[in-house]
């Protein structure tokens, strides 16, 4: 399945790495690197909910895309509510999944780690002066980086930019 997969995203030019357990993949994530995960609920060892939980504790700006041959509503609201894109079936649809990863990664990429923590302070609900203060940076510096966010999410106020980022799953609470 794992290959299937790689070949489809890779037949749109979309780089693959695959990795046959949880542990190799914590290992070898690089947070800096815009990425989408493709996640299984059901793996050898340790699940896709838990590698979920640890990635959100991490902190992690990864939009993660679940799929199970033995998924219920259940684990699909699970998966959203801990910020999953999305939550597939199999057997999938392919263009479904070309879709949906594509998406993902339009929305993941090119965000630059001080985009990161702004965007961060502003779901916490932070104002404008209080994240200049905090990372040491000029209001207008703030400013400048919302409006790239919100260009970046085509959002024409806060609240448009907050719903654009739950949707790509990137705002999630623990952020």
């Amino acid at each position: 399945m794992c290959l299937s997969l790689a070949w489809l995203l890779e037949s749109v030019h979309i780089r693959t790495r695959c990795f046959t357990d949880a542990d190799s993949f914590l290992a070898a994530f690089d947070a800096e690197r815009p990425a989408c995960l493709v996640l299984d609920v059901r793996m050898p060892g340790t699940g896709g909910f838990r590698v979920q939980e640890l990635l959100n504790s991490r902190d992690a700006v990864l939009p993660v895309v679940f799929v199970s041959a033995h998924g219920d509503i259940a684990m699909s609201v699970r998966a959203l509510q801990r910020g999953a894109v999305d939550f597939l079936e199999k057997p999938y649809d392919p263009q479904r999944m070309l879709d949906v990863v594509q998406e993902a990664l339009m929305c993941i990429r090119d965000r630059s780690p001080r985009e990161r923590e702004i965007l961060r302070r502003v779901i916490a609900g932070e104002p404008s002066k209080l994240i200049a203060r905090g990372l040491g940076i000029s209001l207008k510096t703030v400013d400048a980086h919302r409006a790239r966010i919100r260009e970046k999410t085509s959002a024409d106020t806060l609240g448009a930019l907050i719903g654009d980022m739950m949707r790509c799953g990137l705002g999630q609470c623990e952020v």
